[in-house]
């Protein structure tokens, strides 16, 4: 994670919560600049994914926050540990591509072939459309030096903490009455389905996650602390003992503190089994899929019809 508290941060986050588009602009009837310069204009290109029209999936586009294009090679932010600072912003390579007359081809090193028709929106918003399951994405396009990385770590946290198979309680506060999450020594926050799923276990010094037997599984849930972009809540549900309150802040990209307001507590937990969705394998930059696990970024807003008509040929 980059700390860039920058001033622009604002703008971002406007432009990140715009999530419906009705036509583009007249600058698709003539663009004075080729395909490969207009995804090249911008070093980062967001995939907003509420905006996403259709309700089809490409599996390459649900997983990524961020694309880059660079002479061929695409580029992606599939994961929020390191975001901002792994491949120098830019994440790690995904595959190839070759951009001709407005259609996208992408040869991802997973999923293989794409194809998408692309749309100019406005001067730094394309559309890509995939014509073979009827579906729109839509990209804005960012400088590193401007992009707000922060604000897309924190406004999608919950998959950060998907990011590691489990996490370690390291530290328990000296102060703060003794409850009953005392006892609680690992955490899991389980990708797929409803994205929604905790588990909780009280072993103890356990070197592989695989190991861990999971006591008791349940839901979670993220908040928003009004005025404080950084500092989130989190509420374990455990029927058992009702629910655990936390205020939750990130130390860094592998460490979390969870201050616990009815006991004046605060636990810190250490990440394990870092899942990196896609990794470099060699020196040659080849990318091979570490887990079976696929994190999917899932759309807030409702899913619409795509206006789009698949006019290819």
């Amino acid at each position: 994670m980059k700390t860039l508290k920058l001033l622009l941060g604002f703008a971002l986050s406007a432009t990140l919560l715009t999530s419906c588009y009705t036509e583009e602009l007249p600058i698709n009837n003539g663009p004075a600049i080729s395909l490969n310069q207009l995804l090249q204009s911008y070093e980062l290109w967001y995939v907003d994914i509420n905006a996403t029209q259709g309700y089809g999936e490409t599996p390459f586009l649900q997983i990524a926050f961020t694309l880059s294009f660079d002479n061929g090679r695409l580029f992606a932010n599939n994961n929020l540990v390191g975001f901002g600072s792994q491949g120098n912003g830019f994440g790690v390579q995904i595959g190839n591509y070759n951009a001709y007359n407005m259609i996208l081809d992408v040869n991802h090193i997973i999923d293989g072939y794409d194809s998408f028709d692309v749309y100019q929106i406005d001067n730094n918003t394309i559309e890509l459309y995939n014509p073979f399951i009827d579906t729109s994405y839509f990209l804005h396009g960012y400088q590193r030096s401007t992009f707000d990385y922060d604000f897309v770590f924190y406004d999608n946290i919950h998959y950060f903490l998907q990011e590691y198979e489990a996490w370690e309680k390291v530290y328990t506060s000296n102060f703060g009455a003794i409850n009953e999450f005392d006892n609680e020594n690992y955490l899991q926050f389980l990708s797929g389905g409803n994205d929604s799923t905790f588990r909780s276990s009280q072993d103890v010094n356990i070197y592989n996650p695989d190991n861990i037997y999971w006591d008791y599984t349940g839901v979670y849930g993220i908040g928003d602390i009004a005025g404080n972009m950084y500092l989130k809540t989190l509420t374990l549900d455990y029927d058992f003992f009702d629910n655990e309150f936390f205020e939750l802040s990130v130390i860094n990209d592998g460490t979390i503190e969870l201050y616990h307001p009815n006991s004046g507590t605060v636990y810190e937990f250490e990440g394990r089994g870092y899942i990196a969705y896609y990794r470099n394998s060699d020196t040659q930059g080849k990318i091979t899929e570490k887990t079976e696990l696929r994190k999917k970024r899932k759309q807030k807003s409702p899913k619409v019809n795509n206006p789009r008509e698949n006019t290819r040929s």
